[in-house]
């Protein structure tokens, strides 16, 4: 089975939730199964969270390569992301404006910005690392949270519209891991992830869950 695929098995039929020995695709916690209601009473906020969180990671990938341009892997992995990721933006503003919505004010990611108070400060030779980890944990969470849409939402389209991007947020992350296992030791990566495991398990904890925030 390819590598993609594997871990878009392990997406859909698992809770993104840490083992025993916590390996390095689980998440520690899994979403209060609040939130799903929440957001099901509160689509059009949902979904226009949902939309900057895709201009976000698009334009967090332009900043990526903008910052290592010299390092050619990352640069051809990360430019077809962000097409998809801008694409995504319009795809959820296509499905605003066929429920009548319209794209309200963008609102302050309350787990990103904990994620990255994490993040150790300066620019030693991990500081790439640290960024790698963080952008993966932001697309499994979003996979997890977009597995528990496309299974729990009561309207069929919008299961199977919230069902693709499961599909690709899992993708992402597995490329975020791979970049980070071509540019650091695997076992350093998986040291590394350990700890920011750890991290977005206290982060969830601080936040109680809301209808209107993808995360």
């Amino acid at each position: 089975m390819p590598l993609h695929r594997g871990i878009l098995v392990f997406c859909i039929f698992t809770p993104l939730m840490s083992t025993a020995d916590n390996s390095i695709l689980g998440l520690k916690l899994p979403t209060d199964p609040r939130w799903v209601d929440l957001a099901s009473v509160s689509l059009e906020e949902i979904l226009t969270d949902h939309a900057f969180c895709e201009m976000k990671a698009a334009s967090q990938g332009i900043s990526l390569i903008s910052r290592y341009p010299d390092k050619a892997e990352l640069v051809a992995a990360l430019a077809p992301m962000i097409t998809e990721e801008w694409g995504h933006f319009r795809m959820v503003l296509a499905e605003m404006k066929k429920r009548g919505y319209s794209l309200g004010w963008q609102r302050k990611n309350h787990y990103v910005n904990l994620l990255a108070e994490n993040e150790p400060k300066g620019t030693g030779e991990d500081k790439l690392l640290h960024r790698l980890m963080i952008f993966a944990m932001i697309e499994a969470r979003s996979c997890e949270r977009f597995r528990l849409l496309s299974e729990k939402l009561e309207e069929e389209s919008l299961r199977k519209f919230y069902h693709k991007f499961m599909v690709s947020e899992v993708g992402h992350y597995r490329m975020f891991i791979d970049l980070a296992e071509l540019y650091y030791p695997k076992d350093k990566v998986r040291e590394v992830w350990k700890i920011w495991l750890g991290i977005e398990e206290k982060v969830l904890q601080q936040l109680a869950p809301t209808g209107d925030r993808m995360h």
